[in-house]
């Protein structure tokens, strides 16, 4: 019996980041089936347009032709600053078949890092929109819609990659700075898909909505993903939640990738008024979710479960909830949440077959369950490491390790549970152990009325404080219900609660808490 795509793609070597539309192309899926649809226009076809297999290929082709004969070819480091997600994945395509490697920027990111980041890339040339053009010096190719006008019968032959060739650029949250430059290769960024391409196909993957931030490596993921299973995909430029509310009504996806700011966005609103029934499953990928942020989706939506009278649909969601980051080269744990799920406390489930995961203490010994420690991860997607950082690409390994710059513990069950970030923390000395993301998760769950919630901790003489901010409708007193939720220890550092703004609390380009410049703000208030 002749083999599935997915099947044949799950076997074949030579297959990889670099080459999936190509492949599944020559391996005959139907021109005429799936390719991408993009919330603007791309060349002649009008915004939402879903263009087909074979228009998808013939633009990319066009956008080839144009590199070439632009110069741009083998090992060419080409940045991307751009808003519009056609923009940014069709140059990906693009440069990925003249073997060159696109290094990706998020559109929100501030020009002056922008222009750091892009001098230590030490780049060949940047594809830019108008309005990021007028933000930089160069050394400026065109703008990604320029690379539209080339012929695609003149474009070259593709590229061959090896395994090991390194195929994108994308780049961190940037929560500490320039953003570190996470580089892929054709295999490593692959390595999680080949795995899913054995598995069944899971409810609400045939047709995504993508909110994910379009430089993002999971964005590149995403493409390969449905490109693999041949199912459908609108790509979103815009992860605030008014713009991927209005497209589920208008498109009604059955599965809607994004990170966590994304569904703090959604659970703010009544999702009782609008027209979200088609969801059968939300996945988040980047920080574990918060508990009350799950709970309003999973009780929207609807899912397919199996009865004695055989498969039906009934009301409620699935979310697929877990922890991942660019170097991880996809999500490395899993855990799936419905109406009638219990496991939260920033529970991220188990790792995915495909990956090995540890707790380590500070020299890179194994932790017993139930002790807190550096989360290690190991998995053939891991990223070989940062573009042009030898320093922090080594930092970042143990023991035969990546740190994920995590603090978690595994429970006997042989789930993992997160604390904190390692920079946002206070832990392994004598004194309170302080772990801001659990705490927030404590104060979210324990007020309802809260929509969202920042804790910092900032040192104080001897010690630390802790302050809490909290974003919410109401203007009542939070105090004691704050220091209830977090338990005596952590509340025995705390100096105050304030209700902020949503637009007080400063964050990333990916929507992530600069708790660092939070932290300068709140030292400068402690003074020497």
């Amino acid at each position: 019996m002749k083999k599935s795509l997915r099947a044949e793609l799950a076997a074949d070597p030579s297959v990889g980041t670099g080459n999936v539309l190509a492949t599944v192309i020559a391996r005959g899926a139907d021109l005429n089936g799936p390719g991408l649809t993009f919330d603007t226009a791309v060349d002649h076809f009008p915004a939402e347009h879903p263009l087909t297999l074979g228009e998808l290929d013939d633009r990319v082709q066009a956008r080839t032709a144009w590199l070439h004969a632009h110069g741009i070819g083998r090992r060419d480091v080409v940045a991307i600053w751009a808003t519009d997600a056609a923009d940014i994945v069709l140059s990906f395509l693009a440069l990925t078949r003249v073997g060159a490697i696109p290094a990706l920027l998020n559109g929100k990111m501030a020009p002056e890092i922008a222009e750091e980041y892009i001098r230590r890339l030490r780049v060949n040339g940047v594809l830019a929109d108008a309005a990021h053009q007028k933000l930089l010096a160069g050394p400026f190719l065109g703008a990604p819609k320029d690379l539209g006008s080339g012929d695609p019968a003149k474009a070259p032959e593709h590229y061959r990659h090896h395994r090991d060739d390194p195929v994108v650029i994308t780049h961190t949250s940037g929560t500490t700075g320039v953003p570190k430059a996470v580089l892929h290769t054709h295999t490593t960024l692959y390595a999680a898909l080949k795995h899913l391409l054995t598995m069944p196909q899971a409810q609400g993957t045939d047709r995504i909505l993508n909110a994910l931030p379009i430089p993002h490596t999971a964005t590149i993921l995403m493409v390969n993903q449905v490109l693999g299973n041949r199912a459908e995909m609108l790509l979103l430029s815009s992860q605030d939640a008014p713009v991927v509310l209005a497209a589920i009504e208008r498109w009604k996806p059955r599965g809607v990738y994004g990170f966590a700011v994304t569904w703090a966005g959604l659970a703010r609103e009544d999702l009782s008024r609008y027209a979200v029934e088609s969801v059968r499953m939300w996945f988040n990928t980047g920080d574990c979710a918060h508990e009350p942020h799950i709970r309003k989706l999973v009780a929207a939506g609807s899912r397919e479960t199996v009865t004695r009278e055989g498969r039906v649909l009934v009301p409620g969601s699935h979310f697929v909830d877990g922890l991942g980051s660019s170097e991880m080269g996809h999500n490395g744990f899993h855990v799936t949440h419905t109406p009638d799920s219990e496991h939260y406390g920033r529970c991220i489930g188990k790792p995915y077959q495909f990956a090995t995961a540890v707790v380590l203490d500070a020299e890179g010994n194994e932790l017993p369950d139930g002790t807190p420690g550096l989360l290690g991860f190991r998995s053939p997607s891991v990223s070989p490491g940062y573009w042009n950082d030898s320093v922090n690409t080594y930092r970042f390994r143990l023991n035969g390790w990546f740190l994920t710059g995590d603090l978690a513990y595994r429970a006997a069950s042989g789930n993992y549970f997160h604390l904190d970030r390692i920079p946002d923390a206070v832990a392994g000395f004598d004194g309170p152990q302080l772990y801001t993301s659990m705490s927030e998760e404590r104060i979210l769950a324990a007020l309802p009325e809260v929509q969202d919630c920042t804790v910092i901790v900032v040192p104080e003489g001897d010690g630390f404080v802790t302050d809490v901010l909290l974003e919410s409708d109401s203007a009542g007193d939070f105090e004691a219900a704050v220091r209830t939720a977090v338990g005596e220890e952590v509340a025995g550092t705390i100096r105050r609660v304030s209700v902020v703004g949503r637009d007080e609390v400063p964050v990333t380009v990916t929507g992530k808490v600069r708790k660092v410049a939070l932290r300068e703000d709140r030292l400068a208030e402690v003074g020497p």
